[in-house]
């Protein structure tokens, strides 16, 4: 397994490792539930370094990326960040990832953790294709580390870390500073639905930053949080998880990334969606609660009137509201909230029914 700069300091800190994908990442510290309120009553603070990062520099920067990703672009501003996707050919997702303007002819991609070698290897054989000689694709995965600190304390605790004052970055816009005397890149955004930021600064001295950030936040109530805490917080506000809610047999419009596909101008895949938005689609992922006791797990089978109709894509029990839930593909006819269905957990079936996401907004 592949190790971030922080798992030496996760050991000492007594996490469970498991094996994410190919990296020894912590599943938890203590508990999911004690870290999970701890994000959502405090702050939480995460190792995302595992996660890619992707330089895109050149006067052809923007040509590129509008011709890789489904959202438009245009009038995307210096330090904001935008949600896209990456679709094949047949409109599937290649990788949903944001996407920083650092400068007019320099962005910065974050990809999941499992997808960053195939995204690197779909830009550029885009480029090639699309004949864009002046872009400059840069993999600086390996030299960046990259820390979430999310949560209602979340800016109070880094605040007094950083040189320049937070209170003005708005939400999904970014800023260069510094944490300590090391240079950072610091977004307002996150994956957890609480305010907070995301951090990049320079891989070998990410530790420096975690020790001196859980130190600082301890009043706070800050702790370290696993994978396992950041699954039920990022469910709860019904955010996907790439490999488990989409893959490339599913497109933007199955799913709830239709508002950042703009099928006005060309990019790849986007006559295919053209026609399935005019025809509709078949299926749509939609969240559920059980109605009885059971945990809904990924692959497990939905069934209503004793039909099967689909399969549950992630599920878990979630903290913060206190129910069973999770996440499922059903026919367009059973996605209507208040619609009744069934959940086959091992040789029962358990009443469910669709709801609404998400499951749980926090209040401004």
């Amino acid at each position: 397994m592949r190790k971030t700069s922080l798992y030496n300091h996760h050991v000492k800190l007594g996490a469970r490792i498991i094996n994410f994908g190919g990296w020894a990442m912590p599943v938890q510290y203590t508990s999911v539930m004690e870290e999970h309120h701890a994000t959502r009553n405090a702050a939480g603070l995460f190792d995302i370094c595992h996660m890619g990062e992707i330089d895109v520099k050149g006067p052809l920067a923007f040509d590129l990326l509008q011709w890789v990703m489904s959202r438009n672009l245009e009038g995307q501003g210096i330090g904001q960040m935008r949600l896209s996707v990456m679709t094949n050919e047949k409109g599937g997702i290649i990788d949903d990832l944001t996407v920083y303007m650092l400068a007019v002819d320099h962005y910065r991609l974050i990809t999941n953790a499992g997808t960053k070698d195939k995204d690197l290897d779909w830009i550029l054989k885009a480029k090639e294709k699309k004949g864009l000689t002046g872009v400059e694709i840069i993999d600086i995965t390996d030299k960046t580390g990259k820390l979430d600190i999310q949560g209602p304390r979340a800016e109070i605790i880094l605040q007094k870390l950083v040189s320049h004052d937070l209170t003005p970055l708005k939400f999904y816009n970014s800023m260069e500073s510094q944490i300590l005397d090391i240079p950072a890149l610091i977004s307002r955004s996150g994956y957890t639905g609480e305010d907070g930021f995301e951090i990049y600064v320079e891989a070998q001295r990410t530790g420096e930053v975690w020790d001196r950030l859980l130190e600082t936040g301890a009043e706070y109530g800050l702790k370290p949080v696993g994978l396992g805490a950041r699954d039920t917080l990022r469910l709860e506000c019904g955010m996907m998880l790439y490999g488990s809610d989409m893959d490339e047999s599913t497109t933007p419009f199955e799913v709830v990334y239709g508002w950042v596909t703009n099928l006005e101008k060309d990019f790849v895949g986007r006559d295919i969606l053209r026609k399935q938005k005019k025809k509709g689609v078949e299926r749509k992922l939609v969240g559920f609660e059980m109605e009885e006791r059971g945990i809904a797990r990924h692959g497990y089978k939905v069934f209503k009137n004793d039909r099967e109709i689909g399969a549950v894509t992630s599920g878990t029990f979630a903290p913060t509201v206190n129910k069973a839930i999770g996440m499922a593909f059903v026919p367009v006819s059973c996605k209507e909230p208040g619609t009744e269905i069934s959940i086959q957990i091992r040789n029962k079936q358990a009443k469910a029914k669709i709801v609404k996401l998400p499951f749980y907004k926090r209040k401004k």
